[in-house]
């Protein structure tokens, strides 16, 4: 830690940074613990979507307080913990009064940490219901920024035949503290066919690659899905050595170093898990460098090794994997996760060849997921924002400081924040859930 470091996080150092509008950051509720105070269910224009997907989890709610004429909404008397909003059936202009009035009232009575959530449908239908439709992502990510302590909004677009059971692992994971950095988001859950409700311990059974699991964010991943029942085989490169062979036996996996990039890194992945009489289910494409410089100062093989880790090493690994000949390959129903990047997003200085593959990674699961959903396979990305790791540590304090500061949770995130993420999108119960990129950010204002 730096003088300056030390200064700033001293009792005086904090209360003058207060006084300047940079107060301490909100704990953050995380981990699979739902909301302290009620759950509050919102069914607009008869809806009933949310209603049947809380049933199935076996979750209570509570009916909405609607705002009167005044300049003083009515309250709830104590503090809820979140609001369910489903919008499913709302196509009019005039049926958004009834989302603002509902979601006036609870705003202002969350606890912290709490959760505003919006089903809404995909933009179909007339002009005025596909005006609808993105209005109510406008509503989602302005809630997002307005709201205060630690709480977040987000909007599910659910597709007309998605069951109850589709959206249950959606839910319970908006609902629940995995979630505490996804915020202002939104993504869709289309028909999985799930028979089934969201578990504590979704992949029990299940055997998972965790590419770069050596340390920071990949060893969180292999952490959080062992936590869920998971087998992980942790792979990274060679020089990894000691720190790979830690992370594996702490979950209980198997190590196996790898170059990433290696021609036969994809059959080397297949025959370890087939030698010991493994069925694979997922991977997560962790590994990935970063290889800063402006694009004029970026030369072939800068730009290269970027592109090959982050991206061209995915797709070599993953034509292997989806080879239906190959033993120890993933079978069907099976789950794909990238990593992407805020970066890769919305562009960064100095990043171009990041930026280019981690845009890739994206580009890359909207053009697999169509492809494969006939055999049950989900292919999906998250991305990232400020994380706080070993590399993101090194970054001079006031530029990390404004890094951290800039989304709406005014605060870093933790590499826990984006493996809880990555284990919602490997749940068997989010089968409805495929091409998507989830941001893990806080609504990072990049891009936003």
């Amino acid at each position: 830690m730096t003088t300056l470091e030390r200064v700033f996080y001293s009792s005086p150092g904090q209360s003058l940074a207060k006084r300047a509008g940079l107060p301490p950051a909100q704990t953050l509720r995380r981990g699979r613990n739902w909301p302290a105070g009620a759950i509050v269910l919102a069914s607009l224009a008869s809806a009933t979507a949310a209603r049947d997907a809380l049933v199935g989890l076996g979750l209570e709610f509570d009916h909405p307080v609607i705002d009167t004429p005044g300049d003083k909404p009515p309250g709830y008397g104590s503090r809820i913990g979140a609001i369910v909003v489903d919008a499913t059936e709302v196509t009019t202009i005039d049926g958004l009064e009834d989302l603002r009035a509902v979601l006036r009232p609870a705003v202002r009575s969350l606890e912290p940490s709490g959760r505003v959530i919006i089903l809404a449908r995909p933009a179909a239908g007339n002009w005025e219901a596909q005006a609808v439709a993105r209005a109510l992502d406008g509503i989602n990510r302005t809630v997002g920024k307005e709201l205060r302590k630690g709480a977040t909004a987000n909007l599910v677009y659910v597709d007309r035949g998605a069951s109850s059971n589709d959206l249950t692992s959606t839910l319970s994971f908006l609902l629940q503290g995995r979630s505490a950095f996804v915020d202002g988001q939104s993504w869709s859950v289309g028909v999985g066919g799930v028979e089934t409700t969201a578990a504590e311990q979704p992949l029990a059974g299940k055997v998972i690659v965790v590419t770069g699991a050596a340390r920071g964010i990949g060893a969180s991943i292999s952490r959080i899905l062992a936590r869920d029942g998971a087998t992980i085989v942790a792979v990274d490169i060679p020089a990894a050595g000691q720190s790979l062979a830690s992370v594996a036996n702490e979950v209980g996996g198997t190590a196996l170093h790898l170059d990433v990039t290696a021609a036969d890194a994809g059959a080397k992945i297949a025959a370890h898990v087939a030698e010991r009489g493994l069925s694979l289910y997922g991977i997560v494409h962790n590994a990935g460098i970063t290889r800063d410089k402006m694009l004029v100062n970026t030369d072939a093989d800068r730009w290269a090794s970027v592109l090959q880790v982050n991206l061209a090493a995915q797709l070599r690994i993953n034509d292997v994997l989806l080879d239906p000949s190959t033993e120890g390959g993933l079978g069907d129903n099976g789950r794909i996760v990238g990593i992407a990047s805020t970066s890769g997003l919305a562009g960064n200085k100095g990043q171009a060849n990041y930026a280019a593959s981690k845009a890739g990674v994206a580009g890359l699961v909207a053009a697999m997921a169509p492809d494969l959903s006939d055999r049950g396979i989900t292919v999906n990305a998250v991305a990232p924002g400020f994380i706080e790791t070993d590399m993101t540590a090194r970054i001079p304090f006031v530029q990390r400081e404004v890094f951290r500061r800039t989304n709406s949770l005014a605060q870093g995130g933790n590499p826990d924040d984006v493996a809880e993420t990555i284990g919602y999108l490997l749940d068997p119960a989010s089968a409805g859930v495929s091409g998507q990129v989830i941001r893990v950010c806080g609504q990072n204002l990049v891009g936003a």
